[in-house]
């Protein structure tokens, strides 16, 4: 009897092993073929160029937006991919008007203008004349510092972190308005930390909604200069603001490749961009990348085990509003996708972040193996931390696994989204061509794979994986906190 179960045993080993090589040897023949496709057909670099000249800006809810959505629509299809459908969703289409801002000591009326830009959604009428107060970074702990100043006051922090303690950790513009608002302040003034007289824009909004204070934002030069000023003597600021609202619809854009079960890997970018240029970089990158790996998964009839949702999410610069409506209007089947891909300003990527996924690590070397089989460049590097603000978060919220990219953009062209630098002009072509090459890669890998080291979380263990990430914080500044 022992005999035979010792002969099982080996039997199982061996076909085991006779397995894993198999798939390892189909790995790296499906992973040669999308190589050369996308090596000699990709589209993604063109397709973009197209997509800035013809419709600029991609503002959800906007003339444009609704053309970026109707133009992706149909290269889909073009592609020959034959499920392509639209998922509506409201928003609050906000846009800017006119704004001011205007800077003078206390009991003066020697004002002198600061160049300046709205952040979405400040109010759709604003006049509001008080002292400044500089709450430096914007963190808890520095409006914590000032409580007692803050109240009835404009207040000035920075966008990024500025000589910070080592270990501080930033937040976003709309969780700094957040505490703004929490402290009592009436405004609030952001400072750019990117050199070269740069306004950026963006949502003060952790909801998408409407908020109770302006907030605007300055360039790093203009907040260096009215420090130095406030360091001299009391000032005092107006903002003078004008926006518009109202209640729209906007969609998200999902292309379907059925696989050979129901269960669903999703890869996604969002399609939307702000309006101060073109949004080449945020998000273009991401999102021509996701619809020219849909078109290589198409062009090379692949199958893999699982189906692949390839979806152009919309309003993610109003709070992650696209991917939001995804989640709620797929409660019934979120069992079902195993996996969340996000492609988020997404160039050359030289590995995964497996973003706290600890079983997975084993999982994505041995396919980077495969990768560097095909491409020795592939770096095949593994980080393993989880972030907020794009839209993997409602995925992980959740608890379905995700992963980004690990990307790799030149400082000065990573420095321009949300700005009127976000031009075609800075896109490398080979970097995008190389993001949709990986990504298509580690994406067949996952689709296909007999069996993943992954299984969505319970609640619960959702809420334990948050705080041991050290995500609470945030969320509950972002009202985003569900338990």
């Amino acid at each position: 009897m022992k005999f035979i179960v010792y002969r099982y045993a080996c039997l199982v080993v061996v076909l085991v092993a006779l397995t894993s090589s198999v798939v390892t040897e189909e790995l790296a023949s499906v992973f040669s073929r999308i190589s050369s496709e996308v090596q000699q057909n990709s589209q993604a670099y063109e397709t973009l160029g197209e997509a800035t000249r013809t419709i600029g800006h991609r503002l959800t809810g906007s003339p444009n937006g609704e053309k970026a959505e109707t133009y992706a629509y149909h290269l889909l299809k073009s592609y020959g991919i034959r499920e392509v459908t639209y998922q509506p969703f409201p928003v609050e289409t906000w846009a800017r008007d006119t704004v001011t801002l205007a800077i003078a000591p206390r009991k003066s009326d020697n004002f002198q203008d600061i160049p300046v830009v709205a952040l979405a959604h400040s109010p759709l009428e604003a006049n509001v004349s008080a002292d400044l107060v500089d709450v430096g970074n914007g963190l808890e702990t520095d409006f914590e510092a000032q409580k007692d100043k803050v109240k009835g006051r404009m207040v000035l922090a920075n966008i990024g972190l500025l000589a910070a303690p080592a270990g501080a950790k930033n937040l976003h513009r709309s969780e700094k308005t957040a505490l703004a608002i929490k402290y009592g302040a009436s405004g609030i003034i952001m400072v750019n930390t990117v050199p070269g007289n740069v306004l950026l824009t963006g949502t003060a909004s952790v909801t998408g909604s409407l908020i109770d204070i302006p907030a605007v934002c300055v360039s790093l030069e203009s907040g260096q200069r009215i420090r130095e000023w406030m360091a001299e003597e009391k000032l005092m600021a107006l903002v003078d603001m004008h926006n518009t609202s109202k209640k729209s619809t906007s969609r998200n854009v999902i292309a379907t490749i059925k696989g050979r079960s129901k269960d669903k890997i999703v890869i996604g970018a969002h399609l939307d961009s702000w309006d101060l240029a073109t949004g080449a970089i945020d998000n273009g990158l991401g999102s021509f990348a996701v619809m020219d790996i849909a078109r290589t998964f198409q062009k090379l009839g692949l199958k893999p085990r699982r189906t692949i949702e390839f979806v152009l999410f919309m309003g993610e610069e109003q709070g992650l509003l696209g991917s939001k409506a995804y989640i709620q209007q797929n409660q019934k089947s979120l069992n079902r996708i195993k996996y969340m891909i996000n492609l988020d300003m997404t160039n050359q990527p030289s590995g995964v972040n497996i973003s706290g996924w600890d079983q997975m690590e084993e999982f994505f070397q041995k396919v980077g193996s495969q990768m560097q089989a095909v491409d020795p460049n592939y770096k095949n590097a593994i980080m393993n931390r989880a972030g907020l603000h794009s839209d993997h978060q409602p995925f992980m919220l959740a608890g379905i696994p995700t992963l980004t990219p690990l990307g790799h953009l030149p400082p000065t062209i990573g420095m321009t989204y949300h700005t009127n630098l976000d031009t075609f002009d800075k896109v490398n072509k080979e970097g995008l061509r190389n993001t949709v090459r990986y990504t298509s890669m580690m994406l067949y890998a996952l689709a296909d794979a007999p069996e993943l080291p992954t299984r969505r979380l319970s609640n619960d263990q959702t809420r334990d994986f948050l705080i041991k990430q050290g995500l609470k914080e945030a969320l509950v500044l972002g009202n985003d906190w569900h338990w």
